[in-house]
């Protein structure tokens, strides 16, 4: 594994313009086309708390509901090529996540313990699909689990040669990668299918943990699931500069992930937490 290299000071901010760029030619494509989405996660923190990144924020996420994933996901072809690309498992073979992102053209960004991964690398903003859960919450403890597990088979191909696992754990993610990719989204295509706008369900990105195990306070019967009203009541946010769309009850939604959001972390919690190894810009 190859040593961390730290991003900062005008290539750290560059980074973020970069991002900011494909954030604006995402909203352009998604409002040409009525979709709706939202800022999601530290980035939807950063336009309320700073009207823009948080100053050591070293990515950028977007969160739509699964029909609004999908529509996008078929004209993510118009977004202008010098700017982006959206890539999934459908786009590249060798992506193993189960939600999309946004790569930078012309750009290189190594995650830690990805060296050996053969995806396009680069630049990025994560774009997480928001699909039903069930409706009780045994239901969804049993669908977290299942999603755990599919997840870490995903996951195998990185872990099997990661130095940061132990020798038991990669040998056992050795075995896991012997299983395909696509069977795992195979098995995660029923729960997809599921999902629709209108239903009653709470929602949640299934190949990815659940938002609300973020914040221990949350009761157990909302944490592994969020109201989709978050994801269809929308707002304008200005972030450095920009309109971007939000929830409109960000309170909510902020409180839900972080508890107390308004209140700063310790400074040495104000980190990158997408460790990279290589990068150009």
């Amino acid at each position: 594994m190859k040593q961390v290299k730290v991003i900062e000071g005008e290539d750290f901010r560059r980074m973020q313009l970069l991002e900011l760029d494909m954030l604006v030619e995402f909203d352009r494509v998604c409002r040409a086309h009525g979709i709706a989405y939202t800022i999601f996660g530290g980035t939807l923190l950063g336009a309320v708390r700073h009207k823009g990144y948080i100053p050591w924020d070293d990515d950028a996420d977007i969160a739509m509901l699964r029909e609004d994933y999908e529509r996008f996901r078929s004209v993510a072809h118009e977004m202008d090529p010098s700017i982006c690309f959206f890539q999934d498992h459908l786009s590249d073979p060798e992506y193993r996540w189960g939600y999309g992102k946004l790569r930078r053209t012309g750009t290189k960004y190594v995650r830690v313990g990805q060296e050996h991964l053969k995806c396009k690398t680069g630049v990025f903003v994560d774009v997480f699909p928001m699909d039903d859960a069930p409706l009780g919450v045994g239901g969804q403890i049993l669908q977290d689990f299942w999603c755990m597990c599919l997840r870490k088979v995903l996951w195998s191909e990185g872990g099997r040669l990661d130095p940061r696992v132990s020798a038991p754990l990669r040998a056992w993610f050795s075995l896991l990668s012997k299983i395909p990719a696509k069977a795992v989204y195979a098995l995660a295509a029923p729960m997809e299918r599921k999902s629709t706008d209108d239903s009653p369900n709470r929602v949640r990105t299934l190949l990815f943990p659940a938002t609300g195990t973020l914040y221990r306070e949350n009761p157990l019967e909302e944490r592994y699931a969020m109201p989709k009203e978050w994801f269809k009541d929308l707002s304008e946010y200005e972030f450095e500069g920009k309109r971007l769309m939000g929830t409109r009850d960000f309170d909510a939604i902020l409180t839900y992930i972080y508890g107390d959001y308004m209140q700063l972390p310790p400074e040495d919690r104000r980190g990158q937490h997408s460790p990279v190894s290589s990068y150009e810009f």
